[in-house]
């Protein structure tokens, strides 16, 4: 169905373009024409293959002839405007079927090309397409911007350690690099993926996620290949692995470093020709997947001890990012616990409307072994047992009902730790970071702020006008 010549020059940034002609030697001239130039090109050579390519694939231009069998341009415009909704559409029709070719502008085409074809004008409006799906992403980069300080794709954060990972997110998205997320558990490494996804081109195609570590070696290499009817005794059907299901899209693949050895050597061999093979079938099937992988685990380790596939780790980690546990993100603590209060109040009809003073401080100064899923359910916790509306130390689960026994008890022999990223700062920037947390710890009470500080309330003023706070 489908051949692909990649060719790039300075000049041109890689667009993917997809050509659907059922005739073959038309087909052919406009692939080699805008090859030429520096576009990724695809051919499919009748209607359902353009679908089947489209569902498949990701393209920023499609240039579909109007009049074919089965399925026609208007059913290829149509499918590729739903499925591909960032792309634009070029029509190519002979002059019987102009009106038609001005029914499919009203439909969203981007332009038509009357036969017989003019090769330059094909390559000016392909140009001219390309220049329409560039724009569309910079509107879309700044739209991503203006959401930049409280959250990106569902993950809250206010703190300079999660801003710098999700800046490098949103560099990596756009990309079709295989990603490795490291982190402990509990982090939201299964979040950074699904906004990678969310941030792609491959946005609109599906994300399938698998955790390796909870499968046997059978089940899992089912799970991933899919299997043909027979294959085995359970085998009672044909069953589609996660794989095929995921084409065009992402799979993301977590606890990879669970993954059994025999796993690791089928794996290897997908991410290096892009086909798969059933169980119980020898028939590759090509499969047009993004891989984003994660872990707990110190890869490197498990390669020195021969546990791992040194080549299959290095094809993973074509990019990394490493998440930050909870108690190396404290800045993002109290944001966190107002939005799972909000979250939860709204999930079990409950009327809560703030949090004290005292449990913020108890939770901030918590090591959150479990992190931010830990933080999750603690909160959850909290909102289903309270009684009055404040979220209050009576609410603490009995897994922190201890801090609150330990409070004020501070061995005054015993140096004090402080965020290390304090260390060597200013004064300056020591007071504004004080005073920055201890009004998140108060919900923004500059009265009880003051009285926490030790200091009056004129001068916290003058402190949050002359910090720009």
């Amino acid at each position: 169905m489908a051949k692909k010549q990649e060719t790039e020059t300075d000049s041109v940034e890689t667009i993917r373009v997809l050509v659907v002609d059922n005739d073959k030697s038309h087909a052919q001239a406009m692939e080699e024409t805008l090859a030429r130039v520096g576009y990724q090109t695809t051919v499919a050579t009748s209607g359902p293959d353009g679908i089947k390519a489209i569902d498949d694939g990701v393209f920023d231009v499609v240039v579909t002839d109007l009049v074919m069998n089965e399925v026609d341009g208007m059913k290829v415009l149509a499918h590729a405007k739903d499925t591909l909704p960032e792309s634009q559409v070029i029509m190519v029709t002979g002059h019987a079927s102009i009106p038609k070719a001005v029914e499919a502008m009203q439909e969203g085409a981007f332009n038509f090309l009357e036969k017989p074809l003019n090769l330059d004008q094909l390559r000016a409006v392909t140009a001219k397409a390309a220049d329409a799906v560039r724009l569309l992403r910079k509107n879309l980069e700044l739209h991503q911007r203006l959401d930049k300080k409280f959250g990106f794709e569902g993950i809250i954060y206010s703190g300079t350690k999660m801003a710098d990972v999700i800046e490098r997110v949103r560099r990596i998205a756009p990309t079709d690099a295989t990603v490795l997320i490291g982190g402990d558990t509990g982090t939201g490494k299964e979040l950074i993926a699904q906004a990678i996804h969310q941030n792609s081109p491959r946005k609109k195609k599906p994300f399938v996620a698998l955790n390796c570590a909870a499968l046997s070696e059978h089940l899992l290499e089912s799970e991933l290949f899919g299997h043909k009817k027979g294959a085995f005794t359970d085998a009672a059907s044909d069953r589609v692995g996660r794989f095929e299901y995921a084409s065009g899209g992402t799979l993301f693949l977590d606890e990879v470093g669970d993954m059994p050895m025999p796993t690791q050597i089928k794996l290897l061999r997908v991410l290096e020709n892009g086909e798969i093979t059933r169980i119980g079938e020898n028939k590759p099937i090509s499969v047009n997947v993004r891989i984003l992988s994660a872990t707990n685990r110190h890869l490197e380790e498990l390669v020195e001890s021969g546990a791992f596939r040194s080549d299959l780790y290095h094809r993973l980690k074509v990019v990394t990012i490493q998440l930050p546990s909870l108690s190396e993100r404290r800045d993002d603590i109290i944001t966190l616990v107002d939005h799972f209060r909000k979250i939860h109040t709204k999930k079990h009809g409950k009327n809560v409307k703030g949090i004290s003073a005292e449990v913020s401080r108890l939770l901030f100064g918590f090591e959150w072994p479990g992190n931010v899923r830990q933080l999750r359910n603690i909160v959850e916790s909290m909102v289903v047992v309270d009684a009055d509306g404040m979220l209050d130390v009576d609410d603490l689960p009995p897994e922190l009902e201890e801090l609150t026994d330990s409070a004020g008890t501070v061995d005054d022999s015993t140096p004090a730790e402080g965020p290390s990223h304090l260390v060597g700062k200013s004064l300056d920037e020591i007071e504004r970071w004080a005073i920055e947390q201890t009004l998140k710890l108060t919900g923004g009470n500059r009265e009880e702020t003051a009285r926490t500080l030790g200091i009056g309330a004129r001068t916290l003023y003058r402190k949050l006008k002359e910090y720009e706070l």
